[in-house]
């Protein structure tokens, strides 16, 4: 009682020393708490638009389609009907980015008679709630593959998949569990989300602030315990090995670059890779725009033909 009452009310230059240090411990943590938890919110919480269309005049005659999340709610998604018998292209939109910026790269494979379908991931676009930078968002790629599949004016055993980034993760570790998804192509993807949650420390400069750096992902990482045990992709390549494998890498994110280029390396045939200067496909120009969507169209061509049958 005697220790606690001097700390309370110090009068010896030990107690004085003690209880300012305490003070600053408190302060320290307080602050990094703080600025940790509104730099999480942020990162979590993606400044976004949301994306509409009139379906009933937009070219391509899109469909508004609804289906359940598997974390409850609903979302919302466009089916851009191709061939009857052709499978399905589902786009998966990166962090920071809605289905609203994939409308060309829609164009460009309905033209090849594909049915193209995308979505919002939670926390972009029309879609609420809060990213989990890939763990919900697999789950609910597979929701919009069980329910395409669910047509009558689809091949329903045929699926590809084009994802950057977050949609690149969501599409992998989707692909790794369904036998369905016959061909994908991902751009600068990542290992595991806690890289992405690293990445976006870093490029908010609060990576120096005392503790932040550490108490970010241990937040992040108690926020998403149910997934603790989720392994990362490249312990999922395996079941990959007759899937059809398109790897792009950003000259602009050399991090995403790096990682991406590992789970190429690591991945069974068939595989391949293109290097590109300039990621992020809603940013390019339209050039650039074209040239990428040709070579996205021609990978798709090849391994998952809209008239059935494809190397697998």
């Amino acid at each position: 009682m005697a220790l606690i009452s001097e700390l309370r009310y110090p009068t010896r230059w030990y107690a004085r020393v003690i209880t300012a240090f305490l003070a600053l411990i408190s302060f320290a943590l307080l602050a990094t708490a703080t600025i940790g938890g509104f730099l999480l919110y942020g990162i979590l919480s993606p400044p976004h638009g949301r994306s509409e269309i009139d379906t009933q005049s937009f070219p391509g005659h899109p469909e508004g389609v609804s289906f359940s999340a598997p974390s409850g709610g609903s979302r919302e998604g466009w089916f851009f009907p191709g061939l009857k018998t052709a499978p399905t292209i589902i786009l998966c939109h990166g962090y920071q980015s809605t289905r609203g910026d994939l409308l060309t790269l829609v164009s460009a494979l309905q033209d090849h008679q594909y049915n193209v379908f995308l979505f919002d991931f939670a926390g972009h676009g029309s879609s609420l709630g809060f990213t989990t930078l890939g763990f919900r968002e697999s789950r609910e790629l597979r929701a919009a593959v069980d329910t395409v599949a669910r047509r009558t004016d689809v091949d329903r055993s045929r699926f590809g998949f084009w994802g950057a980034n977050l949609g690149g993760y969501a599409a992998m570790a989707e692909a790794s569990g369904d036998l369905r998804v016959r061909a994908f192509v991902v751009e600068s993807v990542y290992d595991r989300p806690s890289d992405m949650l690293r990445l976006e420390i870093q490029h908010s400069g609060l990576a120096r602030v005392p503790f932040t750096g550490r108490f970010v992902p241990w937040v992040f990482y108690w926020m998403n315990y149910p997934y603790r045990h989720e392994p990362p992709l490249s312990e999922r390549l395996a079941p990959l090995a007759n899937t059809a494998k398109l790897y792009i890498e950003a000259s602009d994110e050399p991090e995403l670059a790096d990682s991406t280029h590992a789970l190429f390396v690591h991945s069974p045939e068939p595989r391949d890779q293109i290097l590109i200067p300039k990621g992020n496909y809603t940013a390019m120009l339209d050039n650039e725009k074209r040239v990428y969507e040709n070579r996205i169209v021609s990978f798709f061509l090849l391994n998952l033909p809209p008239s059935g049958g494809s190397r697998r």
